[in-house]
């Protein structure tokens, strides 16, 4: 059996209400998983109940309170509640992607750029780079007269695909998807778990 590519352990996070007269809310306590290569975890549960706080944790956005979170990376294994910020931005580029719920891009950048820049801020030649995001587009059936406009104008669905696209243009061995289905028909659903399981086979 192949080493976990992540492995958390003792897992603690509390928020500090500093608006609120400083009051602690506790999200997690001891929580701890491993997730080995070609695996797919999913996280369930009701809104509120700490599932993006979780994803923003494994990410590094968010620091630990307590426990360690280790990602097996090119560079060997990576704690990101401990780690400097050079190192977590080396492993996210290398290593770990996030689509979060949200779409977040400069305004008037075309939806391509948005897609390719990943894979551009890794070395890959434009061209190329624009190529892998028109596959991606057509995979997620994003028609081809939106590729030149910016996303800020696209509807939430489109968005989403935009996002989805973007998060998978570079391949990372280690993927983190916050609710990458959540404001998708059921067909353009189908077409992202397809993806997912591409992934997932590679």
């Amino acid at each position: 059996m192949s080493a976990p590519i992540l492995s958390v352990e003792g897992l603690a996070k509390r928020f500090r209400l500093h608006l609120q007269g400083g009051v602690e809310i506790a999200v997690f306590r001891d929580l701890s998983f491993s997730v080995a290569p070609g695996e797919v975890v999913a996280v369930k549960g009701p809104s509120g109940m700490g599932k993006s706080s979780l994803l923003k944790l494994i990410y590094g956005t968010y620091r630990a309170n307590a426990g360690a979170i280790r990602v097996r990376g090119q560079r060997g294994v990576v704690d990101v509640a401990a780690a400097p910020p050079r190192e977590i931005i080396d492993l996210r580029r290398e290593t770990l992607g996030y689509v979060t719920q949200f779409l977040r891009v400069i305004p008037r950048v075309p939806a391509l750029d948005v897609v390719a820049e990943p894979l551009i801020d890794r070395g890959v030649e434009p061209e190329a780079a624009r190529a892998r995001a028109m596959s991606l587009l057509r995979a997620l059936d994003v028609p081809e007269r939106l590729w030149s406009l910016s996303p800020a104008t696209f509807s939430g669905g489109e968005q989403q695909r935009i996002n989805i696209a973007r998060g998978f243009a570079a391949h990372h061995p280690l993927m983190l998807l916050d609710e990458p289905t959540a404001s998708l028909d059921a067909q353009n659903r189908e077409r992202v778990l397809a993806l997912i399981a591409q992934a997932r086979e590679a």
